[in-house]
């Protein structure tokens, strides 16, 4: 189909068409046609020939390449598509989808090659650009990274049994807003924002919808409360959707839902429950059961900073605290977040493995830090919740002691009830992987990443899967963390205790007859060769997986290492004291010593601000 309008006759400056005339670029928008792609359309599909050469005139398209997950590359207005297939007479590398609405021109291969026998100038011009371009991106792949695009375009839809409260559909706005352009369209100012009175589906206005987001950094597109062609056009345009609800209205998936479902992917998709005020939360499961989301968010009517919360999400700006697996040593894990709260840094996001696992869940139901430092002296010293042996069957510790004391101080939380995000690491046995626990009981996930191997049993789920101590895999979890959002993380980890060398004769260990006579007779203890105990060989080893985490992180990221004092070892926890106390002191000192530097940016400005 030819284009009505003269306008779309015209082709964009491209690289591409830059060395033709005048009156070639005329004679090849003559023979272009005009192309409308709704959200999910293929344009071309790899494998196949390339009998087109298209050029984005508006909207956003992805190419995914077989075998990868996410797509390699995206292509926006002005940019051609599968150029390189079309002139050199091959079959399409990649497959090119509509991640919105889109137009492009179309220049079939007939209508190329009668331009070309016209205008013979117009193949060896073409030619030479594409020779150019492809020896830039040759020269420059090794060193090019692509992050994952902030989304521009955003969509509430209402979720559930309630319409959308315009009180938080207002705050929102305003918030996107403070810093950014950021234009607010819903079914009863649309046409007259994008100055169109025709249909949605016609190309102006899907090119007018284009030039909006062009002229701002964030376009939130407020849908209706039913299905209408507004609330259609809004979800198949949106980069982001936002089913808003009110957490004690009916949990059911509405028909808007299951419409934006067909149109946008989980990991565009995320939840927002709305409560009256902070408080406790129960019943999350229930919204979350029937919807696939990539994440949900908890936010009370009169709360501004948890707005502010979800903004930092969408924009790419949360705050993650990671907390590494380490043992007694994660006891330094309360010092260091006392002095980050007293300096006033606030995360949107915790997670973690192992002891740091159970620490970040601590600080995630507001625990005071000085009051964490004393349930760690109850539990492991008074009641000695890692001291209890028993016979070896099954581990060398009795696993109700602690899985007592994580009841008593977690009690019946799910942790999709927490008001922030949150993960724990273990290791999955029975897939050979790692596991993610973003649901369910959060003792549970607390002692499911706190499994550590022979010392504790390992926690069976229901699906069959043995679960064991998370540090066997990634015992510093950013990655995940950086799966999970875009943003800075603060990330503790622990260096091993220093004692790297043991001076022990290997034939002077004794056999079981000779290690039964030495411990059994207390005047020949002493004999005993110096060397390491089982559990101190044990926790070395899975101290050894600290995995290269330091890969993972960005400039933005901050990497605190409390150090330990001489010593401690991994299952100390009657030193928890000691460490908390000076991984604050040190943690104090650390944060001066940044805020001195002024990086990273996102630091100085929260040091600045107190």
């Amino acid at each position: 189909m030819k284009p009505a309008d003269g306008f779309l006759h015209e082709i964009p400056e491209v690289d591409l068409f830059s060395g033709l005339s005048e009156t070639e670029r005329q004679a090849l928008g003559a023979r272009c046609a005009l192309r409308t792609l709704r959200r999910g359309d293929v344009l071309m599909r790899q494998g196949d020939q390339a009998d087109a050469l298209y050029v984005v005139l508006s909207g956003r398209l992805a190419v995914t390449v077989e075998g990868l997950r996410e797509p390699v590359s995206e292509i926006g207005p002005g940019q051609p598509a599968g150029e390189i297939a079309f002139l050199t007479g091959g079959t399409r590398t990649a497959s090119v989808t509509a991640m919105r609405d889109t137009l492009v021109l179309s220049l079939s291969r007939g209508e190329f090659e009668s331009l070309v026998g016209a205008h013979p100038g117009i193949w060896g011009t073409l030619t030479a650009m594409l020779a150019r371009r492809l020896a830039a991106t040759t020269s420059s792949a090794v060193h090019v990274t692509h992050a994952p695009p902030r989304p521009r375009t955003i969509c509430i839809i209402p979720a559930g049994g309630a319409p959308i409260e315009a009180a938080f559909r207002a705050l929102l706005g305003e918030i996107l807003g403070r810093k950014a352009r950021c234009a607010t369209l819903d079914g009863e100012n649309a046409r007259a924002v994008l100055g169109c009175e025709g249909p949605l589906e016609a190309p102006e206005a899907i090119s007018r919808l284009n030039a909006l987001e062009a002229r701002h950094e964030y376009v939130l597109m407020v849908s209706d409360d039913t299905i209408t062609p507004w609330t259609e056009k809004a979800i198949r345009h949106a980069d982001l959707v936002l089913a808003v609800a009110c957490k004690d209205a009916d949990p059911e998936l509405n028909a808007i839902e299951r419409l934006a479902a067909r149109f946008v992917t989980p990991d565009a998709t995320r939840l927002v429950l709305l409560h009256p005020a902070r408080g406790k939360i129960t019943g999350t499961s229930r919204w979350l059961a029937p919807r696939s989301v990539a994440m949900h968010h908890h936010v009370a009517r009169d709360s501004r900073e948890d707005v502010e919360r979800l903004v930092r999400f969408i924009e790419g700006r949360a705050i993650g605290f990671v907390a590494a697996g380490g043992g007694a040593l994660a006891a330094a894990h309360t010092g260091v977040f006392k002095g980050l709260s007293e300096a006033g840094i606030k995360f949107d996001i915790m997670g973690g493995t192992s002891a740091g696992a159970a620490l970040a869940a601590a600080f995630m139901i507001e625990s005071q830090p000085d009051e964490i430092d004393r349930a760690l002296g109850e539990m492991f010293v008074t009641n000695r919740a890692m001291r209890r042996y028993t016979l070896p069957r099954y581990a060398l510790l009795d696993h109700t002691v602690f899985d007592a004391e994580l009841k008593r101080l977690f009690g019946n939380i799910e942790i999709e009830d927490l008001w922030l995000p949150f993960f724990a690491v273990s290791t999955n046995l029975s897939r050979f992987g790692i596991s993610c626990h973003r649901s369910g009981p959060l003792w549970r996930a607390i002692r499911a990443s706190a499994s550590i191997p022979v010392l504790l049993p390992p926690v069976y789920t229901a699906e069959g899967d043995m679960l064991v101590d998370g540090c066997l895999l990634d015992n510093v979890p950013v990655k995940i963390m950086r799966d999970l959002k875009e943003g800075p993380n603060v990330v503790v980890s622990f260096k091993p205790p220093e004692l790297d060398r043991f001076e022990v004769d290997y034939e002077a260990l004794p056999s079981r007859t000779e290690l039964l006579g030495l411990v059994l007779n207390p005047l020949r203890r002493d004999r005993l060769p110096d060397a390491p105990g089982l559990v101190t060989v044990l926790m070395r080893a899975l101290m050894a997986n600290r995995r290269d985490f330091l890969r993972e992180l960005n400039g933005d990221d901050v990497s605190l290492v409390p150090p330990v004092s001489p010593g401690i070892s991994f299952l100390d926890w009657h030193r928890h004291g000691e460490l908390f106390e000076s991984a604050y002191r040190w943690t104090r000192d650390e944060i001066a010593s940044l805020a001195s530097t002024g990086k990273p940016s996102w630091l100085a400005d929260t040091l600045s601000a107190q």
